[in-house]
């Protein structure tokens, strides 16, 4: 399988915490300044009657690729649910973590920077028999990017969902994030002095780790 110079793998603390959000705006912010980027979702689940547009058109959006390529379209279940468990709720062959990874490729000659977004939370079943952290100990990325949000719950959220990648490089972006918000300041303040963490609520800085 072919890799990008640099793979970076993005997880959630949960669900609808804003990951493809917050890809569309750095995968942009690299094409602006030239740098080649491509974006990757194994599979997506979604109701069939969402309105909005899938996460795999929204990166591909800003990749300018072709949804199909971001996710194929067998990948792609019409129920709102991990994707495994979409899978068996229509009547389909739950994937298997080698057969997401089988059908993963990347564009040659090999682009700068590769975003792989994961589902959920860490622990959110992407296969029968894996999850984000299964991938992240198969593909070895070069860093791993998790999305919080940004008020109550966060210090938990955030070390739970970072201890399973305890030893990788790391770094968190607060989403939703508001300065004027007391909370949201002592969140990002505990984080950075007491944990000794790596924290962004900025889209630039984000985008200039991404870069490394």
């Amino acid at each position: 399988m072919s890799r990008p110079e640099r793979l970076v793998l993005v997880v959630g603390t949960a669900t609808d915490i804003g990951k493809t959000w917050v890809g569309g705006q750095v995968l942009e912010r690299l094409r602006r300044d030239g740098v080649a980027v491509a974006a990757r979702k194994p599979a997506q689940s979604a109701e069939a009657d969402d309105p909005g547009p899938s996460d795999a058109a929204v990166l591909a959006a800003a990749s300018g690729e072709d949804p199909a390529t971001v996710c194929p379209p067998h990948r792609s279940y019409r129920v709102a649910m991990a994707p495994p468990m979409a899978a068996d709720a229509t009547g389909l062959a739950e994937p298997t973590i080698d057969e997401l990874l089988g059908e993963l490729t990347w564009p040659q000659p090999p682009v700068a920077i590769g975003w792989l977004e994961t589902v959920g939370g860490p622990r959110s079943p992407i296969g029968a028999d894996g999850d984000a952290v299964t991938v992240a100990d198969r593909l070895d990325p070069d860093l791993v990017v998790l999305v919080a949000d940004a008020g109550l719950g966060t210090i938990n959220a955030v070390l739970l969902s970072l201890a399973p990648f305890a030893g990788r490089r790391c770094t968190t972006f607060l989403n939703r994030f508001d300065p004027d918000d007391d909370l949201h300041r002592r969140n990002v303040d505990w984080l950075r002095t007491r944990e000794r963490l790596e924290v962004h609520t900025d889209l630039e800085a984000l985008v200039a780790t991404v870069r490394g």
